[in-house]
């Protein structure tokens, strides 16, 4: 068996664990598994996600760092695993206090995955935390106008989407 097969072999086996709801299991493997590949960006972004399930969001913090280390070119992370880091980072930032940090991640989160709704719902989270409430309203707002499938919400789409740019607005 070669290093490479042994390492997807153990990471895998962790994950199947955490899908298994063996959470504190797949956890103590993750770890484990980073201190012998502490390069490694996937095994990075799965032990931070194995200690956010559990709610060891300070411990996370970390890990989602060292797999997001590389930036955007550079991580070793699917896109799909660089998008879902972001998100956790940005996330266990904000729950953490660290709220300018978590709307400067996510920002930049954003104009790396536009089209991406939970993202855009967290950084109008973090911006909520920072006061900036305009700011906050107005993204959560072109989001419910862009994706609602409640016909009421649609029928008042362009009604929303004006007010979303201006809320102060008296006609």
């Amino acid at each position: 068996m070669t290093h490479h097969e042994d390492r997807d072999g153990r990471l895998a086996e962790a994950v199947a664990l955490r899908g298994q709801g063996h959470r504190e299991e797949a956890c103590e493997r993750l770890v484990a598994l980073a201190a012998r590949h502490p390069e490694d960006a996937e095994i990075a972004y799965q032990t931070a996600w194995a200690h956010d399930v559990l709610g060891l969001e300070k411990e996370a913090v970390p890990y989602y760092e060292r797999a997001l280390a590389g930036g955007a070119t550079g991580t070793g992370l699917t896109p799909e695993d660089r998008r879902g880091a972001l998100l956790g980072l940005g996330s266990t930032y904000r729950v953490r206090g660290r709220h300018e940090d978590s709307v400067a991640l996510l920002t930049g989160a954003v104009e790396e995955f536009p089209e991406d709704g939970s993202l855009r719902t967290f950084l109008a989270i973090a911006l909520y935390n920072t006061g900036r409430h305009h700011e906050s309203t107005r993204l959560l707002l072109r989001l419910l106008a862009a994706t609602s499938e409640d016909p009421s919400v649609r029928q008042y789409r362009q009604a929303i989407e004006h007010y979303a740019e201006d809320l102060d607005a008296i006609e």
